[in-house]
């Protein structure tokens, strides 16, 4: 969310960051709708002043015998009364008007991201370890894993529909054992706090990090009905802590007092699923002022995500590259203007060293201002490369967001010796996505006669098991 305040005062600023990511200019939009706002609440303040002066000037002129006077400033009094809700509603809608619109703009990019159009215009920063030379055709995972007997995607398809795994045996223990290993590493190691957050949210959670409301078609939506034996025990709370007496001697109409509640009450509540741990991991620090000697916060959380990949028809379609629900170890990072870029630099290291010790060969990229996410303003990508398929894959995006998730979370901190509160910076990354490695570490490991090597840092985690082969 940016700040209306630094749009006035840096109108061609803003312009720029805008085009630089291939969009059009907002400000004279946003300015022009907040002078209508500030407009609307300076006529209101006046009117609710003249109001207060006119009803003042009643009690004087009355007492002044001034009957006429006092009957004109009735009028006025009572055209004011009229006038204000007005100006009040106008200035309310203004604000939401301003509010949605500011909602949609995405953050701009750091003047070090580069500039381009889409994934065609990153720009590789370093690469570790190389490919792998094979005696045979590397086959792809799901290749791999149906051979193995080990991944079912029809069975989830009966079960889910499409996007979905079934995995067993072998690769289902190998994927969790990837999972405690990042978990592992990234708090023992690393030192970020591991958290088991709630994956259903409420909206403003989802709003804080940017979910919503611009990508609410790639999100999952859950709704729970509240039964009338949830309501029944409510009522019975409420009668028996508002008036104990009345409620001994049998004297309140329950089914009443639920009608009452139904009233003011939903009948349903409403969640979404996380489309990753970003979101509640970031929204611990959301509504609160921090001291700034607790900063940095890390978070970490190996947690299921769910996407609805709206925008992915035909992308895909085979294997798990991309499905609607996957595992993920999410890193977050709550800081300072000060520290957020050496944070971010961190962060990737963090991430890098799972695939070093997996001896997995990747490279790291720094995403165009085209291709960067709405809330970032620097993004590295590490890609993965996948023999089976002969091409680098994300496995981790890491963002620097600066501020731009904070205003919407309302999340600040109080710098040393300051009286004045600032916003944090947020940054996000994964370390790494476990559905992907899984992939990236099948397609590496793969030996001919379609078993796979274990690597040498999880065979710990998989009880000593050193080869996945056939089960059967």
């Amino acid at each position: 969310m940016h700040d209306i305040k630094w749009i006035r005062e840096h109108k061609e600023e803003f312009d720029r960051g805008l085009k630089r990511r291939g969009l059009p200019g907002e400000a004279d939009k946003l300015l022009a709708i907040d002078e209508g706002r500030r407009a609307a609440i300076q006529k209101a303040e006046a009117a609710l002043a003249r109001r207060n002066a006119a009803s003042r000037e009643i009690g004087a002129a009355k007492k002044s015998n001034e009957e006429p006077v006092a009957q004109a400033l009735m009028a006025e009094v009572s055209r004011l009364k009229e006038e204000i809700p007005a100006l009040e509603a106008q200035e309310k809608q203004l604000s939401k008007e301003l509010d949605d619109t500011l909602a949609q703009i995405p953050n701009l990019p750091l003047p070090e991201a580069p500039d381009g159009k889409d994934a065609s215009d990153n720009v590789e920063h370093h690469r570790f370890g190389a490919k792998r030379s094979y005696g045979f055709t590397p086959q792809q995972h799901f290749e791999l894993g149906e051979a193995l007997g080990q991944m079912d995607f029809d069975t989830a398809a009966k079960l889910s529909g499409a996007r979905f795994v079934v995995l067993k045996s072998g690769l289902a223990r190998l994927e969790r054992a990837l999972g405690q290993f990042m978990l592992d590493v990234h708090t023992i190691e690393h030192g970020y706090t591991e958290v088991a957050p709630p994956l259903l949210v409420r909206d403003a959670v989802m709003f804080g990090t940017a979910q919503l409301p611009k990508f609410v078609d790639d999100q999952f939506f859950a709704t729970r009905t509240v039964t009338r034996t949830e309501l029944l025990h409510d009522a019975l709370k409420y009668a028996h802590e508002s008036d104990q007496e009345e409620f001994r001697l049998g004297k309140i109409d329950l089914e009443a007092l639920i009608d009452r509640i139904v009233e003011r009450a939903p009948l349903k509540e409403d969640f979404w699923l996380i489309p990753t741990a970003e979101v509640p991991l970031t929204n611990l620090v959301r509504e609160s002022i921090l001291e700034e000697d607790a900063l940095p916060l890390r978070f970490t959380a190996g947690t299921p995500c769910f996407r609805a990949e709206a925008g992915a028809a035909g992308k895909d379609t085979r294997g798990m590259i991309r499905q609607h629900q996957f595992d993920k170890v999410e890193l977050v990072s709550i800081t300072t203007l000060e520290q957020s870029n050496d944070e971010h630099e961190r962060m990737l290291a963090c991430a890098e060293e799972i695939l070093r010790r997996l001896e997995l060969h990747y490279r790291v990229v720094t995403l165009c201002t085209g291709d960067m996410g709405f809330a970032a303003q620097k993004t590295y990508d590490i890609e993965v490369w996948l023999p089976g398929q002969n091409m680098y894959r994300e496995i981790s995006s890491c963002s620097l967001c600066g501020e731009f998730q904070a205003r919407r979370m309302e999340a600040r901190y109080r710098p040393k010796g300051a009286r004045q509160v600032r916003y944090v910076h947020t940054l996000n990354g994964s370390g790494v996505a476990v559905g992907r490695a899984l992939i990236a570490v099948m397609e590496t490991y793969q030996q001919q006669g379609e078993s796979i090597a274990v690597p040498e840092a999880l065979q710990s985690y998989m009880g000593g098991l050193k080869t996945i082969e056939r089960v059967g």
